[in-house]
């Protein structure tokens, strides 16, 4: 696969060599195994629990964890063309050769695509097929991730799923596979064993037919499936030498997960269900990571991560602690999954300091009565105050997040949304231009294992009903934006979510007519689905149909501790419209997750050796402002204290004072000033040489890299001014994708001088693999440099047509003109390339010396080779560049 790089588009994403990497001998390893993403490699570079296993599996010399993405559909189509079989990343070896494939299940329209990677990687797709073959001859075919919780559709084609946390139930599933691949098991013995392991579900060991059956074990021993759970987050590891790509992923930043689980209670929310109890990480144990994280990798962005942000007992603790360091460093903080009144003015000041993006809000419901029936928790008073905040601090931006369709939904409910915005819009004043708010609607999706599990969903028409109706209330007025989610993915996702085995067919037949990268809006086609399941014999509506209270239900064998009485009384207080209080801080309602103070736990295997309980930092959360604001609807019961505690963290370190909330909030804001970090003291040129795999990195990938690799090497780096500081650096002429050189260079400002030894030390111990540092240059602080006129090059063919790709060469060097046309944004563009040519000569069998004239203008040398020999593919030669003259040769 890795040979085929120079025909990929994108070819950095499939390298493996990135910072980060892990790289073994085979000989070595007892258990390989592929950490497999469905889905496309910015989406799966930015999954952290991808990172978090990845880290923690490679830290056992005896095992080693590598990468696998849904390959672009012109990737796969050159692997289907060639027939090369689809492989991991850091070792460029077969998926078929692997001891486990490990699919990360976050959706349900990856279903196809998990299919699709199986069949470019020369596995058999389903269970059935794989179980008597020996353990050497195929992997074993496992998936985790929240979609587990009911994984039906899928579950003929996976040996094994793991439900919940998986730090320490995936180390005990290889710790067997070893055991087992040295004592000569079977894989039906290896699955076999492995069912009594807290969360490991083996979909063969039950019958599942779906429609009005029930699931039924096939081993007595082996009733159900209880999930996965990690006692405390403080004794659960968290790798922060985080791979960082090359390739930019959507969410490209250091993340750090602050704790595990949810409390809140939203009704209409899985993973608030599957993943309680909610777990905190200390404070000083989480500015350990960040320190340790923000070194390893060089990242310009930190985010705190959790099911609820905002919820996290010490977060202005917390925050205060981070902002001191990334503030030094230029270093932004973003946190999402914030909730109404969650933040204190304190962290809104210094967010407002570093930058001012656009906020994000999750009302979910326009009325009060609709909130109250999910058990948001959320008043309007709040909210308009909670925007009025941001707006005083600069904000500029508000989008809005609703849901369509939830239970007990009316008209009045829609006009509610509308009134809603057109509040939050007028926070800033009816005559302020500036400020935008955006409605993002989408459709609600019943999904297992929640209060809301039994209710029907809308279907394609009343949500374009409903999108329409939103958009006529919304058009008359300035300043708001509406934004809608496909109606055809909320269809095909509240299938799959609620589905049983009778999917698997349709997963199968949609796979086969081309059904890829469903959540991608430009490849969304629902005729295929429908088409599989006309051909099953299957109703759509019957999966988006009400469920009966008292029947069962395709997932009543998967356990995630929550029992079903408490979700069906959480359902009747929702019909009643009335709220829930969070249990960390309130009357614990006996969910059946916790153990402590002799309740019984649904989470019987592990309830015996662990204490389940929530785990918060401080008994009341640091926000005081925010904690009055937000919980004021929601206290409804007697406030109580937090069961046992963790020990509070000690005082928050102090901070330099964020500037004060402008007196105008009118005024165009202003960029913070960054006083010494924008001065100039030094200015050097650094010469680097870039070879092997290393060449297809992009330049502008490069850049993100070398301000990285300048971060990791603590080099003290000069800013420039504005709201979006950059370092000081500057590039010559782009190498193009593909090429190697023995002479790049950049040019960067420093703040401070260093010695040049001390300086090149740090760069070179920091350089990715390929990347080699030549020298380094002192130049003037004058922004204007030399730029080469003139560059060496030498270009050698890889097959044995060398001898007539260099006649050809030659031939066409004997002309007078070599005209070229290229299309440019303005339109198609003629020049002659003849005289980029300077001179040229055979340096053997293979290779060609070319000089190349730039004194009048560059042109791409890639682009120039392939315009004078149109026939020759990438694969087939390499372009090298030798050396850049800033002054013309004789």
């Amino acid at each position: 696969m890795r040979s085929l790089l120079p025909l990929f588009n994108g070819p950095s994403k499939y390298m493996g060599t990135e910072p980060g990497t892990v790289h073994k001998d085979p000989a070595t390893v007892s258990v390989r195994m592929a950490l497999a993403f469905p889905d496309l490699y910015e989406v799966g570079m930015a999954y952290l629990g991808q990172k978090i296993l990845y880290g923690i599996i490679n830290e056992r010399d005896a095992f080693w964890a590598e990468r696998v993405f849904t390959p672009g559909e012109d990737v796969a189509a050159i692997l289907t063309e060639r027939g090369e079989p689809l492989c991991t990343l850091e070792s460029d070896t077969p998926l078929a050769q692997m001891d486990l494939v490990g699919f990360h299940v976050t959706h349900e329209l990856c279903y196809t695509n998990i299919l699709h990677m199986l069949d470019l990687g020369g596995i058999p797709r389903r269970t059935e097929d794989r179980m008597d073959l020996p353990l050497g001859e195929a992997p074993l075919i496992m998936a985790g991730g929240g979609c587990t919780f009911n994984a039906e559709p899928i579950a003929p084609f996976m040996d094994f799923m793991v439900l919940g946390d998986g730090e320490e139930v995936q180390m005990r599933i290889l710790e067997h596979i070893d055991a087992a691949k040295k004592a000569g098991h079977s894989r039906r013995e290896t699955l076999e064993s492995m069912r009594h392991m807290p969360g490991v579900y083996i979909p063969s060991l039950f019958d599942s037919p779906g429609a009005a059956q029930p699931p039924r074990p096939l081993r007595e021993d082996y009733p159900h499936v209880e999930k996965a759970i990690v006692e405390s987050m403080e004794e659960t590891p968290f790798p922060t030498n985080h791979i960082v790509p090359f390739a930019q992923p959507v969410h490209d930043r250091l993340a750090v997960e602050i704790a595990r689980g949810c409390t809140r209670g939203c009704r209409f929310c899985q993973a608030g269900m599957i993943y309680r109890p909610a777990r905190e990480r200390d404070p000083n144990t989480l500015d350990a990571l960040i320190a340790d994280g923000l070194e390893k990798t060089g990242y310009e962005d930190l985010s705190f991560l959790s099911l609820s942000t905002g919820d996290y007992s010490g977060l202005e603790h917390l925050f205060e602690q981070s902002f001191s360091r990334c503030r030094k460093e230029q270093v932004a903080i973003s946190l999402p999954s914030l909730r109404v009144g969650s933040v204190s003015e304190r962290i809104m000041e210094l967010m407002a300091s570093i930058r001012r993006t656009g906020a994000t809000i999750a009302p979910e419901a326009g009325s009060q009565r609709l909130r109250d029936v999910i058990n948001k928790g959320v008043t309007e008073e709040g909210l308009i105050a909670h925007v009025r905040k941001l707006y005083d601090r600069g904000w500029q931006q508000v989008k809005l997040y609703f849901m369509l369709g939830l239970p007990t939904e009316t008209f009045e409910d829609m006009d509610a949304i509308v009134d809603l915005c057109l509040k939050v819009r007028d926070c800033a004043g009816k005559y302020e231009k500036r400020f935008q708010v955006t409605a993002a609607v989408s459709p609600f999706v019943p999904k297992p294992h929640t209060p809301f599990q039994w209710e029907r969903q809308l279907t394609m028409d009343e949500v374009r009903e409903r999108v329409n109706y939103l958009r006529e209330k919304l058009k008359p007025h300035k300043r708001i934006k509406l934004r809608w989610h496909m109606p055809e993915m909320s269809f095909l996702e509240g299938i799959f979510s609620r589905g049983d085995r009778r999917l698997a067919p349709v997963v199968e037949r949609a796979a086969a007519k081309g059904a890829l990268f469903a959540s991608w809006i430009d490849h969304m086609k629902l005729e295929p689905w429908l088409e599989a399941m006309a051909e099953e014999g299957l109703d759509p509506m019957e999966f988006l149909a009400a469920r009966d209270l008292e029947g069962p239900l395709p997932w009543d064998h998967l356990h995630p501790g929550v029992r079903k009485s408490f979700l069906l009384t959480e359902r009747r207080r929702a019909v009643e419209e009335r709220l829930t209080p969070d249990c960390r801080y309130h009357t614990c309602r006996n969910c059946g997750v916790c153990n402590m103070d002799g309740r019984q736990t649904e989470l019987e295997q592990q309830g015996k050796d662990m204490d389940i309980r929530p785990r918060v930092i401080f008994e009341h959360r640091d926000q005081c402002d925010a904690t009055e604001e937000s919980n004021t609807h929601a206290t409804t019961a007697p406030e109580v204290q937090p069961v046992q505690p963790e020990p509070q963290a000690e005082a928050a370190t102090p901070v330099e004072e964020a500037p004060a909330k402008p007196a105008n909030p009118r005024a165009k804001p202003k960029p913070p000033s960054l006083g010494p970090l924008a001065e100039k003291a030094a200015h050097y040129r650094i010469w680097h040489a870039k070879s092997g795999l290393a060449r297809f990195v992009s330049q502008v990938e490069m850049q993100v890299m070398l301000e990285r690799v300048l971060r990791r090497a603590r080099i003290p780096v000069s800013f420039s001014q504005g709201f979006h500081p950059l370092p000081r650096m500057s590039f010559g002429m782009a190498l193009p994708v593909g090429v190697e050189s023995e002479q790049e260079w950049f040019n960067l400002y420093l703040r401070e001088a260093m010695p040049i030894d001390e300086f090149s030390r740090r760069i070179a111990s920091q350089l990715p693999i390929g990347f080699d540092l030549v020298r380094v240059e002192t130049l003037s602080l004058a922004k204007k440099q030399p730029q080469p006129v003139a560059e060496d090059y030498v270009l050698t063919f890889l097959d044995d047509g060398a001898d007539a790709w260099m006649q050809a060469w030659e031939t066409a060097m004997e002309q007078d003109e070599i005209p070229w046309t290229r299309q440019t944004k303005k339109g198609p563009r003629t020049m002659d390339i003849r005289p980029r040519v300077k001179h040229f000569s055979r340096e053997g069998d293979r290779t060609l010396a070319i000089r190349f004239d730039w004194s009048e203008k560059y042109v791409n040398p890639l682009r120039l080779i392939l315009a004078v020999l149109p026939d020759l593919t990438q694969d087939r030669f390499v372009l090298r560049k030798l050396r850049q003259w800033m002054e013309m040769p004789d």
